[in-house]
């Protein structure tokens, strides 16, 4: 009996090691595919970049919404005198209620950014037009569209005094002026400013200043991908909120940001800059953002989709009426079944996808840059979801 114990025992004990091990090489490999993956850190940049090379850029008082160091991402491409100006998402503040709720509503810091540069445009994909590209990319960890010089104060629920850095504008003027030590500004012929979610709605608001740095540059296109958002008191939150420059709050007159950001573009710059807009027709996220504005809570529901399909119908026709030659690229992608909404945002992750018109969105931007603006996707404005 006592045999039988022992040999139980020590069976007992193998099985126990053996899964002891296996839970540590599983561990081990998680570590190893969150290291080389989410936590990945790029390179600082200190001399000259290697070619195709990603590294981060970290300027000098440039802080995330916390307070926490923020740096901007920068790759020299074969193509040195082709350029994008790339703007990061991760949702908004837009009252002092929001900036206090932090990551309920934006990203803070710069947590897991440095992986998200290499997805969409920004990766070695073989049928990516952009690769050879020279990216100059502003990661978003401020909560203002990138367009803040204000610090919001505000004391918690144990009567500590907290401050938020919406910094979004300086951090963005800080790299701007770092990458033109490796980058000649004034020999660029190709300059592509774009964004996805907030980093859309920043490319709309920035892309006059933006433009500014490259005074020679003829050939320049202004893609915004998935930014819709309806709100009464955009002025009040630029202005009041971000602190944004002047001639940038000066321009949000009515209730759709993008809209008015777009229109004041075009209305300066003319044909001279071509605008693209892209938007899923049901857009998942932007709904939940929207629902928060109109009613106060972050939900989703088919009838949040159905307002938020409407809502892009109306954009898509102030858009063509006030922006000669506007492209536009709605589609359809990953459906949920039981709201029928969609996928938020695409040029970060699935933009090689031939979605409308069996054409890719980064070939609809990229046959842009080359002077051929085309619509796609305009049936599914029309469509009963």
């Amino acid at each position: 009996m006592k045999e039988k114990k022992k040999g139980k025992h020590k069976k007992l004990k193998i099985t126990l090691s053996i899964l002891l091990s296996l839970v540590i090489i599983f561990g081990i490999i998680i570590f190893l595919i969150l290291k080389n993956t989410v936590f990945i850190k790029r390179p600082e940049l200190k001399e000259n970049p290697e070619i195709g090379k990603w590294y981060r850029i970290t300027p000098e008082n440039a802080k995330s919404s916390n307070g926490s160091e923020w740096h901007g991402l920068f790759k020299l491409g074969k193509e040195k005198d082709k350029v994008i100006v790339y703007f990061f998402g991760g949702g908004v503040s837009i009252t002092p209620e929001t900036s206090e709720g932090g990551t309920k509503f934006y990203a803070v810091d710069m947590t897991a950014q440095d992986f998200v540069v290499e997805g969409g445009i920004g990766s070695k994909n073989t049928e990516n037009p952009f690769k050879d590209w020279t990216f100059i990319v502003v990661p978003y960890a401020s909560g203002d569209f990138h367009t803040g010089t204000g610090e919001y104060r505000y004391k918690d629920s144990n009567g500590k005094e907290k401050v938020v850095y919406h910094n979004g504008y300086n951090n963005y003027s800080l790299l701007m002026k770092e990458v033109q030590e490796y980058v000649d500004f004034d020999k660029v012929d190709t300059l592509l400013v774009t964004g996805f979610s907030a980093g859309g709605f920043a490319t709309s608001l920035l892309s006059d200043d933006v433009i500014n740095y490259f005074p020679n540059t003829d050939n320049i296109t202004v893609a915004v991908d998935s930014s819709l958002l309806l709100y009464d008191n955009w002025h009040k939150s630029a202005t009041e909120l971000w602190e944004s420059p002047k001639e940038i709050s000066d321009r949000l007159t009515g209730n759709n940001i993008v809209l008015d950001s777009l229109v004041a573009l075009h209305n300066k710059r003319g044909n001279s800059v071509k605008i693209l807009f892209d938007c899923s027709i049901r857009d998942d996220t932007l709904q939940q953002y929207q629902s928060y504005i109109d009613k106060g809570k972050m939900e989703k529901s088919k009838e949040n989709g159905d307002k938020f399909q409407k809502d892009l119908k109306q954009m898509v026709n102030d858009l063509q009426t006030n922006i000669d030659g506007v492209g536009i690229y709605i589609w359809e992608y990953a459906i949920d079944g039981k709201t029928k909404n969609t996928q938020h945002t695409i040029i970060s992750s699935n933009v090689f996808d031939k979605l409308e018109g069996n054409k890719s969105v980064a070939d609809w931007i990229y046959d842009s840059i080359n002077g051929n603006v085309k619509t796609y996707g305009l049936e599914l404005l029309d469509r009963n979801y």
